[in-house]
């Protein structure tokens, strides 16, 4: 997370004033607004790389992928902010304060750096486990070739799964990540 924008606590309808505002996107969470951090050229190209990948996998299906663009609104903790990578199925739910906020991800995907890696495994996490829709929450480091695909079971227990090598199964989507597809870097130098 980045700076802080209100020192005291404000409505989500003012949060959303500073955000429409702004050429900088904002998180909100405890009433509290952030200016969210720009991410590196890896950290783009590897949320580009994924959603390129899911996009192809699922078309012809009732889902669809969003890029970072997409602001997701955690209902149960009032959690607002925009994930790298977003993965939708069926009908579109959106916040009842904000008709650009989506309440019902299947799969988030973000893509941690050194910055971000302890807020999106921790704090991010712990608010994502409480949106009722989501299937899977994926973890794509952009400093080593390391995916972690944490899944909601049947009793809302989570099991993490460690992918190195290979395809990282996402069975609640019926789609796979490819990492020698989503880490092949086009301009790296051979």
């Amino acid at each position: 997370m980045a700076a802080v924008i209100s020192k005291t606590p404000v409505s989500f309808a003012a949060y959303l004033e500073i955000d429409a505002r702004s050429e900088t996107k904002h998180e909100y969470i405890g009433g509290i607004v952030y200016a969210m951090s720009g991410g590196s050229p890896e950290h783009a190209r590897l949320a580009m790389a994924i959603g390129r990948d899911l996009s192809a996998q699922l078309d012809g299906k009732r889902c669809a992928v969003y890029s970072s663009d997409l602001r997701v609104r955690v209902l149960a903790t009032g959690l607002a902010t925009y994930p790298d990578v977003t993965v939708v199925c069926g009908k579109l739910e959106v916040d009842p304060e904000d008709k650009h906020s989506v309440t019902n991800p299947v799969v988030i995907i973000e893509v941690t750096s050194p910055s971000t890696e302890s807020y999106d495994r921790e704090t991010k996490y712990a608010h994502y486990r409480r949106i009722a829709s989501l299937r899977a929450y994926v973890l794509v480091s952009q400093d080593e070739r390391l995916v972690e695909v944490f899944t909601r079971n049947a009793d809302e227990s989570w099991v993490l799964r460690d992918i190195r090598e290979g395809k990282a199964q996402l069975a609640e989507i019926g789609c796979t990540l490819d990492l020698d597809a989503i880490y092949r870097d086009p301009l790296a130098a051979p």
